[in-house]
């Protein structure tokens, strides 16, 4: 089984085509042949935002866009699975193609563009899991053509409170003209304010508290990533997520490399990492950080956990090494944190900030 999930993510099969080829995958994964991980060591547990991750090695928004199998991913030895992005309305995306692989840098550029069945079927299936043990996200965003974006989070919020262990809101996607506008400080403000406001009134009414974490670009300036350190500092956010994908093209060539989306894998590790160094010391560690962006091996995990990461999220990686990627990862990072003598994840979060914030 764990060789069959090999075979798919082997660039060989680009013949399928990227989208076609994910689908694939997830219909493995829902027929249920795929490789179940053994019981975690009990150093990867992190706890953060009041949540008790059995280890801190997510999948990001994107794979699981529908909530098909939220399930099979923390079967597999994930601590915890997000799923979307998902908006109000069904939504097509951009159109084909808009997917490509560049397999030389073990990368991947998208556009998109939010494509997802929107709230209702998402909501109901994690209806159907409602009352099953895992933690599962739900990655919200808004419709391309809503006259109202600010609304699209809020019906977000309101729609998924009773299913989701925490939120995401997505604001950082270049595939959504204008979505980005919501990084800069007016906006920010108003967002987060309107957003924390409707989960107050939820709170009450269902008598549970929902994280509420922000996904942010890498491609932010120094200034802007500052000012937004400051303004999640006052909010009091419970989480943010660094990074999204990147509109930069540093480190890769050729004729895929001119196409318009946003970049993952790889080439984004750097840059990612050093944004998400830089947000732990604006912020001095008092704000929980998911690190993504170009994670394919135990040591580039570690490295994020080192630079501010409680807690990480991979997606490109699995396309070009597989499901065993995740194992690999866990068993890695018990190994790291044994030879800097730290018993757990939590002990080494920022070890390294100074030094990868520079990077």
């Amino acid at each position: 089984m764990a060789s069959l999930f090999s075979l798919l993510a082997q660039p060989m099969f680009d013949f399928l085509g990227p989208e076609r080829s994910h689908a694939m995958a997830i219909q493995a994964l829902k027929s249920g042949l795929y490789p179940r991980a053994r019981n975690n060591n009990p150093r990867l547990e992190v706890e953060v935002f009041g949540i008790k991750f059995p280890n801190p090695l997510g999948i990001a928004a994107g794979f699981d866009k529908n909530a098909e199998v939220p399930d099979a991913i923390l079967n597999m030895g994930f601590g915890f699975a997000e799923v979307g992005t998902v908006t109000p309305k069904p939504q097509r995306g951009n159109p084909r193609p808009r997917v490509f692989r560049l397999v030389d840098e073990h990368a991947v550029i998208n556009r998109l563009g939010f494509n997802n069945q929107g709230h209702d079927v998402v909501c109901g299936r994690l209806m159907q899991r409602a009352h099953r043990p895992g933690i599962v996200g739900v990655n919200i965003g808004v419709n391309k053509d809503s006259p109202d974006r600010m609304a699209d989070f809020i019906a977000g919020i309101r729609g998924f409170y009773d299913l989701a262990e925490y939120f995401t809101i997505n604001i950082s996607s270049p595939n959504t003209p204008g979505l980005r506008d919501f990084q800069t400080k007016e906006n920010l403000v108003e967002l987060m304010e309107r957003v924390l406001a409707e989960r107050v009134g939820l709170r009450q009414e269902q008598g549970r508290n929902v994280p509420i974490l922000f996904k942010f670009s890498p491609d932010l300036t120094d200034k802007d990533l500052a000012d937004i350190a400051k303004i999640c500092l006052k909010q009091k956010v419970d989480g943010v997520i660094i990074s999204n994908t990147t509109i930069t093209r540093e480190n890769i060539s050729g004729a895929r490399a001119k196409e318009q989306g946003g970049l993952s894998g790889s080439p984004l590790f750097a840059l990612s990492t050093a944004k998400l160094a830089q947000f732990y010391l604006l912020t001095k560690g008092k704000i929980p950080l998911i690190g993504v962006g170009g994670i394919d091996s135990p040591e580039t995990a570690y490295a994020k956990i080192k630079a501010g990461a409680s807690l990480l999220q991979l997606y490109t990686g699995l396309i070009y090494q597989g499901f065993e990627l995740i194992g690999k990862i866990k068993h890695g990072l018990v190994a790291q944190l044994e030879a800097d003598g730290y018993k757990t994840i939590a002990e080494a979060v920022g070890k390294d900030a100074k030094s990868l914030a520079k990077l």
